[in-house]
């Protein structure tokens, strides 16, 4: 059974996080690792996610990971540290949605986070639970206003902040919600995803939750993520100032 869990102890929900990309993008310049591996200030990207969602009390971790694991699981499997890292491993590429399937039977909360390990958001974690809680949602997700979406999934609020579109990378410019990355997940939702099937959230789970118990959190913080040379180097900057 999921365990119960109060928006005053956070350190009970488990956070999953994707960490299997390859990073075609970023090849040309970094080639050795797997993306969420990419150092920044001599720390790799996936450690500040991880530090930062620390400071909310989250202790319990699980990585899913594909291409080069082992570089990820050497790392943490040497690092020491107040959290319970875990690791869930694909055989071959299953998608996001689908690595989140394969990670469920090391699920044990119910919320749970889910995070990619190639973006960052300073978003409130506590204030993004609660709002989750009262707004009874099987799914929310966090949002940001921005008015460069090419690369991001689009998403469209009602009045109640419930999500009632959502369209993936249009690839055009224009103000609008753009999904960070960050989700609270009620564990029923599992049950939507197939088994040992390359599956995405954002093309495939998504669309079927629209309309639903789907919930946007809108948050002002600045999403940061290291898919191009380009963005690579503006993380670096955000994290050096």
């Amino acid at each position: 059974m999921p365990r119960k869990i109060s928006s005053d102890n956070l350190k009970k929900i488990d956070v999953v996080i994707l960490s299997g990309g390859q990073g075609m993008r970023l090849r040309k310049i970094i080639s050795d690792r797997p993306k969420p591996m990419v150092e920044i200030n001599q720390r790799p990207f996936l450690d500040m996610v991880i530090n930062y969602i620390s400071k909310y009390g989250f202790r319990r971790f699980i990585l899913c990971v594909g291409y080069m694991a082992e570089v990820i699981q050497s790392y943490y499997l040497k690092k020491a540290g107040p959290q319970e890292i875990l690791f869930s491993y694909e055989d071959k590429p299953l998608g996001t949605a689908g690595a989140v399937k394969n990670a469920e039977r090391l699920i044990l909360s119910s919320p749970f986070l889910v995070m990619n390990g190639d973006s960052f958001c300073a978003v409130d974690v506590s204030r993004f639970f609660d709002f989750h809680l009262k707004k009874g949602a099987l799914l929310s997700m966090v949002v940001v206003g921005t008015e460069d979406t090419k690369d991001y999934g689009l998403v469209t609020l009602d009045d109640s902040d419930r999500i009632i579109r959502f369209a993936e990378k249009k690839r055009k410019k224009e103000k609008a919600f753009i999904n960070t990355g960050i989700y609270l997940f009620e564990k029923d939702i599992l049950s939507l995803i197939p088994s040992s099937t390359k599956y995405s959230l954002e093309h495939d789970l998504f669309p079927k939750l629209v309309g639903q118990e789907f919930y946007g959190y809108i948050t002002e913080a600045k999403l940061i993520d290291i898919g191009t040379p380009k963005r690579y180097a503006q993380a670096r900057r955000y994290f050096y100032e």
